[in-house]
């Protein structure tokens, strides 16, 4: 018969948890680079719209400071064109994407794996922040609604001044009402401090 200890399969001195810890580094590391890899892709093809894009940058007025132009680091990169809009790469690594945080959600201004049709919208986009700035500067093209407003108000001045001859003859009578009221009230006192004298005039005659 043989000894239960002789069915214990030994142990294999050649695995250790250093070996397992640098396969797991090694695995590690091998992602890393991917990330870092598809991260420079990314950083890469932003870089070149931003030097496409270079003339429109530097026509910008130096007084308006509203813009970034710059490209952010981190898991994401983005070429910034503002604080609420920026250019950034698709899953794809080819895509680009120029987005717009609004109140209702991100939309999407522009979306092409060409660089030309992106740099045209964001280009756009920027004419019109200038002219918007531009217009609010000198006073802007009068609203419509403003105006239309205004007419209103002109059409209803009439009978805004019948309405305030019609109030200020209400005024007078009111204080024709009144004197008349307070002579009432003072002839009252009148009768009421006087009412002796009247009784005794009375039974004299």
């Amino acid at each position: 018969m043989k000894d239960a200890g002789e069915n214990i399969t030994p142990i294999d001195q050649s695995r250790k948890l250093s070996d397992a810890i640098r396969d797991v580094k090694n695995a590690f590391a091998d992602r890393d680079d991917v990330v870092v890899d598809m991260r420079e892709a990314h950083r890469m093809r932003l870089e070149l719209l931003a030097a496409e894009l270079a003339p429109v940058f530097a026509d910008v007025p130096a007084d308006m400071d509203n813009f970034d132009f710059a490209v952010s680091s981190g898991l994401q990169p983005r070429l910034w064109i503002d604080a609420v809009s920026h250019v950034a790469m698709g899953r794809d690594r080819r895509t680009y994407r120029f987005l717009r945080d609004t109140r209702i959600g991100r939309i999407v201004l522009a979306e092409s794996t060409e660089m030309k049709p992106v740099a045209d919208q964001v280009t756009r986009y920027v004419a019109e922040r200038v002219v918007e700035r531009q217009r609010m500067m000198e006073g802007g093209v009068e609203n419509p609604i403003a105006s239309m407003t205004r007419a209103a108000v002109q059409e209803a001045e009439p009978p805004l001044r019948a309405t305030t001859r019609g109030k200020a003859w209400s005024a007078v009578l009111s204080g024709l009402g009144l004197i008349a009221a307070g002579a009432l009230v003072g002839l009252a006192v009148a009768v009421v401090l006087f009412w002796d004298r009247i009784m005794a005039m009375k039974i004299s005659f």
